[in-house]
C-alpha cells in the first residue's frame, strides 16, 4: 500500500518539458500510441479515459494496473460485470484504489485486446539494489538502462522521489528508487510495443503521470527503442500546471477528496 501511496504523490508532481493545454480528443488521433495519465485515485480522471477510450476504438488497451496473467482472466463477458470482473482478477487484493473508479475505464474497451504490463514485485524490489538493467527481462541498451542517466535528471527524480516518499526515506535509497521506477518505465515501454506488434495499434496506455512524461519515461523509452513509432502523451492534473509540463498535451480537473497521503509514513 505504501508503494501505492508513492505513487500517488509523484503523480501529482508537476515538472519540466513542453506541451499545450488539451483542447478535443481529436488531438489524440493518428499516433501509434496514446499515453493517459492520471492520478490514481481521481474520478474525473478515468472519466475522461473511458471517453477518450470510447472515441479512439484503440486495438489494445494496455494497463500499469494488471499483471499478464490478470489480464488473460478478461473475458468480453466479464466485462459486463463489474464485481465479477473485480474478483476474477482479484482487484480488492492488488493495492489499487476501489474498482468501482475503474470501472468506466473498463465497460468502455469495447473489442479491444486487454494487455497487462505491471512487473513482478520481486523484480521491482530487486531492481533498487541491484539496478534496472539487471531485472529487466528484454533489452535493456535498447531502453537505455545501461547507461547512467544526466546528472541534473538523476538529481531531479531522486527528489521527486523523496517528496513522492514524503522524506521519509533515507538519502541512500533514492538513487535505487530511481532505478525502480525506470525498470517500471522499460517494461511499460516494452509491453505498449508488444502490444503494437501484436495488435498492429492503436494501442493505449493506462498509467500513471509520472510514467506518462515524456522526458524520461515511457514515451521517452518508445523513442530509444523504437523511434518510428509515434506516441502522443497526455497528463491530468488537479491544478493550474506552471511552466513548462513534460506531456504532449494536458489537462485540468478538480481535485479529488482524499485523506493525507503521507499519514502512512508518519
Amino acid at each position: 500500500m505504501k508503494q501505492r501511496l508513492a505513487i500517488l504523490v509523484l503523480c501529482l508532481s508537476a515538472c519540466a518539458a513542453w506541451s499545450t493545454p488539451l483542447a478535443g480528443l481529436d488531438q489524440l488521433r493518428g499516433a501509434d500510441v496514446v499515453i493517459l495519465g492520471e492520478v490514481h485515485d481521481n474520478p474525473a480522471h478515468h472519466l475522461w479515459q473511458a471517453e477518450a477510450v470510447d472515441a479512439l476504438a484503440p486495438a489494445a488497451v494496455v494497463f500499469e494496473m494488471l499483471t499478464p496473467d490478470q489480464a488473460t482472466r478478461i473475458t468480453p463477458d466479464l466485462l459486463a460485470l463489474p464485481d465479477a470482473l473485480a474478483a476474477a482478477i482479484g482487484w480488492d487484493q492488488s493495492g489499487w484504489p476501489e474498482f468501482a473508479l475503474y470501472q468506466p475505464l473498463f465497460a468502455a474497451l469495447g473489442e479491444a485486446t486487454i494487455f497487462g504490463a505491471a512487473l513482478p514485485y520481486e523484480d521491482v524490489r530487486a531492481a533498487v539494489s541491484d539496478g534496472a538493467a539487471a531485472r529487466f527481462s528484454g533489452d535493456a541498451v535498447s531502453y537505455g538502462l545501461d547507461r547512467p542517466q544526466p546528472e541534473d535528471q538523476q538529481a531531479l527524480r531522486e527528489e521527486l522521489q523523496a517528496e513522492a516518499h514524503c522524506n521519509a526515506l533515507p538519502a541512500a535509497l533514492l538513487p535505487g528508487m530511481v532505478e525502480a521506477q525506470r525498470l517500471r518505465d522499460a517494461g511499460f515501454a516494452a509491453r505498449v510495443l508488444e502490444a503494437l506488434a501484436v495488435t498492429g495499434g492503436p494501442v493505449v496506455l493506462i498509467t500513471g503521470n509520472g510514467h506518462a512524461r515524456t522526458d524520461w519515461a515511457v514515451p521517452a523509452m518508445i523513442a530509444m527503442a523504437a523511434p518510428e513509432v509515434s506516441v502522443i502523451s497526455v497528463g491530468q492534473f488537479e491544478s493550474e500546471p506552471e511552466g513548462d509540463i513534460p506531456f504532449d498535451l494536458w489537462r485540468v480537473t478538480e481535485p479529488a477528496e482524499r485523506d493525507d497521503p503521507c499519514a502512512a509514513f508518519q
